[in-house]
């Protein structure tokens, strides 16, 4: 017996029956050889991990722009809390801990720079719109090693493209807005979670808001440390769920609203504030820009982005992956580059 059919027998004997088992993968888009070692959804999450895409999560914008305080979170970061508190949740509940670290470590690889501002701008000029969950399936599928993908399974694919929520809920009562998978839909939750703590917390520290400015039913009800709130809020949601797993991941209500009050501040105060949003504004224009320029000169897009390996059949599409999957600073840099006028130098 090789070692990844041990790991797939104990699996059987101790997840829970709610979990979905690496053994009983639905499988890839292409059928590949097991590996002696790892489960399917382990080398998912190897893949992953190991791709650009994932790499260059580092230098893309959570909430504030390219910001130069150490502490400050980026994309990077905001996926590595949120596949954190995504296990948390998966081992408590009994559920395949691989593939929610697979998913969680991919939900956002299809992020464009500038946060939701570069994924508005996007998504009002490219045909057909944008939306970055359906774009990190994109990359995965498609885009990674030269227009090969990863070849993920069925399960780590359907939690990537489904996690996304913007302010809907964070439970969704209909079926077709949550991931098929238990833990699928544990990283939904396990992102909202993330981001609602870490970006208050990055705000306090930024100066746009205080602690005092936090509504006070939140802070009793999740409270008053980032610690607290992030405790609170996953104690809850294991322990209601496990009260009654028929009906699905649940959560006190004074809890659920709680998050959804604190949500709510968040756009009001933070991410639609004008001294945040403004610099949004500014990115817009890049990127517009940016993909104006590429569509109309598909060479200048050749240049810069390569020759396409049919992952894109329109200039528009291969427009919009190359800009999705730039950094704040290349953005910026390659903006410069191709609309800003240089000093003129004679040597």
């Amino acid at each position: 017996m090789t070692i990844r059919a041990q790991i797939e027998e104990r699996e059987r004997r101790v997840l829970s029956p709610l979990a979905a088992l690496s053994a009983e993968t639905r499988g890839r888009l292409v059928p590949e050889e097991e590996c002696p070692l790892r489960t399917a959804f382990q080398r998912d999450r190897d893949r992953i991990i190991h791709s650009k895409a994932f790499r260059r999560l580092k230098h893309k914008t959570q909430v504030f722009l390219a910001p130069t305080g150490d502490h400050y979170r980026t994309r990077l970061t905001h996926t590595l809390e949120v596949s954190q508190i995504a296990r948390t949740i998966t081992r408590a509940l009994g559920l395949n801990e691989d593939l929610t670290e697979a998913v969680a470590l991919g939900h956002d690889l299809g992020h464009t720079p500038f946060g939701h501002a570069g994924e508005e701008v996007l998504d009002s000029i490219v045909p057909g719109g944008f939306a970055h969950n359906q774009q990190s399936l994109r990359v995965v599928d498609c885009l990674e090693k030269g227009g090969e993908g990863l070849n993920l399974t069925w399960e780590v694919r359907d939690g990537i493209v489904k996690h996304s929520k913007g302010k809907g809920e964070i439970l969704p009562r209909d079926p077709a807005e949550r991931a098929d998978t238990w833990e699928g839909q544990v990283v939904r939750v396990a992102d909202i979670i993330a981001y609602i703590c870490h970006d208050l917390d990055d705000a306090i520290r930024a100066g746009v808001i205080s602690q005092r400015d936090i509504p006070k039913d939140c802070i009793r009800i999740l409270g008053n440390r980032n610690s607290q709130r992030i405790d609170t809020m996953v104690r809850n949601l294991v322990e209601s769920t496990l009260k009654d797993p028929e009906k699905g991941l649940s959560m006190d209500e004074e809890v659920l609203q709680a998050m959804i009050r604190l949500r709510e501040f968040l756009y009001e105060r933070v991410y639609d504030l004008g001294r945040v949003h403004d610099d949004f504004v500014k990115a817009r224009k890049v990127i517009s820009e940016l993909y104006e320029i590429f569509v109309s000169q598909p060479d200048l897009l050749d240049l810069y982005a390569g020759q396409s390996k049919g992952a894109a059949s329109s200039p528009g599409q291969r427009a919009a992956d190359f800009i999705a999957g730039m950094t704040d600073r290349y953005a910026l840099n390659l903006y410069e580059r191709l609309f800003l006028p240089k000093p003129w130098a004679v040597l």
